[in-house]
């Protein structure tokens, strides 16, 4: 596998010889990754690749084997509210607050900064009301979630997951079911996130949005088979190859700067 090193010693996220058993298979077999503050890393692959095992193994939500480290200090040291406020989540079709109103959604992303049982500070609601608008969700903020298609309820989610505040954002697949224009939208706020210098890792299916992030990790059969740069010829090998080369490649002028899309053959 080929890989880029990243000549920093500061990784927000670091994972060794990550591997994630399931009753009869292996999700995650093997994985060792970096990721770097500021840095914004699309981990693409086929269905079945081991994305989404591996990105709730770095988030600690699921059992595995192997090391973790956020910000330089092995998981298992920090306390459950520091990894909270430090470490937001955003899986996908998440269940379970169809009841609650946009805003209170959103305000869960406080509660990792909340004393127990306090009420929300004017800070927490500053900070909500911030995300909601920034997600364009502001106006809907007394609906309930349920009441939502799925790509509004994906707003609010990534709302919450703003809310938090945090160093290192773990999205999976943030973009199901978001219309075309509002994934331009996303594709800013990460951008905004990464200047703050926050580290974001998402799991992507639109292949030409993963194709603009800083760095792309290729998964297949449960193993990580490149680490590259969107725009590297190898990166685009490794990806034909895990579509089973049904990819054609075409380069274009954005701007001033040369990038590539993906094709289907």
């Amino acid at each position: 596998m080929k890989s880029t090193e990243n000549t920093s010693s500061q990784w927000a996220l670091r994972a060794q010889h990550l591997s994630v058993l399931h009753d009869d298979f292996t999700a995650v077999n093997d994985v060792s990754v970096n990721l770097h503050a500021g840095e914004w890393v699309a981990l693409v692959g086929p269905n079945g690749a081991g994305k989404s095992s591996l990105l709730k193994a770095l988030a600690g939500l699921s059992p595995a084997q192997g090391q973790v480290t956020l910000l330089g200090k092995a998981w298992s040291a920090w306390s459950r509210r520091e990894r909270a406020q430090t470490l937001a989540w955003l899986g996908q079709a998440e269940a379970g607050q169809d009841d609650l109103t946009v805003y209170d959604v959103a305000m869960l992303g406080r509660l990792p900064h909340q004393s127990w049982l306090a009420s929300p500070s004017a800070q927490d609601q500053a900070v909500v009301e911030v995300a909601l608008k920034t997600v364009q969700a502001w106006d809907w903020r007394t609906r309930s979630l349920g009441q939502l298609s799925g790509g509004e309820r994906q707003r609010v989610l990534l709302a919450r997951a703003l809310a938090v505040q945090a160093e290192v954002y773990l999205m999976d697949e943030p973009l199901a079911g978001v219309d075309v224009p509002h994934q331009a939208d996303w594709l800013e706020w990460v951008r905004c996130l990464t200047e703050q210098g926050a580290a974001v890792v998402s799991v992507l299916h639109e292949l030409n949005l993963a194709l603009q992030s800083d760095r792309v990790w290729v998964m297949s059969e449960g193993r990580l088979v490149h680490d590259g740069l969107p725009n590297a010829g190898d990166t685009h090998q490794a990806l034909s190859a895990v579509f089973q080369h049904r990819l054609q490649w075409r380069e274009w002028d954005d701007a001033g700067v040369t990038r590539w899309v993906a094709l289907p053959k």
